[in-house]
């Protein structure tokens, strides 16, 4: 099913090796130390330990903090304050648009009604005065009475 195993040599190739050659070492001619004299001699400090040891060595400045920032020119509260105005102002001006589309919408529905009514009132009278024109033709049957009339003709 499956061929046999056989281990295949690798196959030989001519390889190259580059050795990687060395710089020549570079001459290292130290400055010349220049001793610098301080401005002032600091001064030096005895400490006398609770356990009478006396401590003596240069005083050392203590580190003083970095300034802190300066405040910004206009504080938090009034920069809240005033984005609160505005965005007082942004809800007033939606509501004014608001009623202004209600007041809108109202007018438009309210023709729409009247509209309707005048559709349907005109409808009403259509039928109502063409009725009455044109009693006496056309064909009518009274089941009740058995009476037929058909195109003036009565029987």
């Amino acid at each position: 099913m499956y061929p046999e195993y056989t281990p295949h040599v690798p196959a030989q190739r001519a390889m190259e090796v580059h050795q990687p050659a060395p710089y020549p070492p570079a001459v290292h001619v130290p400055a010349p130390v220049v001793p610098v004299q301080p401005g002032t001699v600091p001064a030096v400090a005895s400490i006398v330990l609770p356990d009478g040891r006396v401590v003596t060595g240069y005083a050392i400045e203590p580190t003083r903090p970095e300034p802190v920032a300066a405040k910004p020119a206009v504080s938090r509260t009034a920069v809240n304050v005033a984005l609160g105005g505005a965005g007082f102002l942004a809800v007033c001006g939606g509501l004014v648009l608001l009623t202004s589309f209600i007041a809108a919408l109202t007018a438009f529905i309210s023709q729409l009604i009247i509209l309707a009514a005048v559709i349907f009132g005109g409808w009403i009278a259509v039928q109502l005065f063409s009725a009455s024109g044109h009693r006496g033709g056309g064909t009518t049957v009274n089941i009740r009475k058995a009476v037929i009339k058909r195109n003036h003709f009565h029987g």
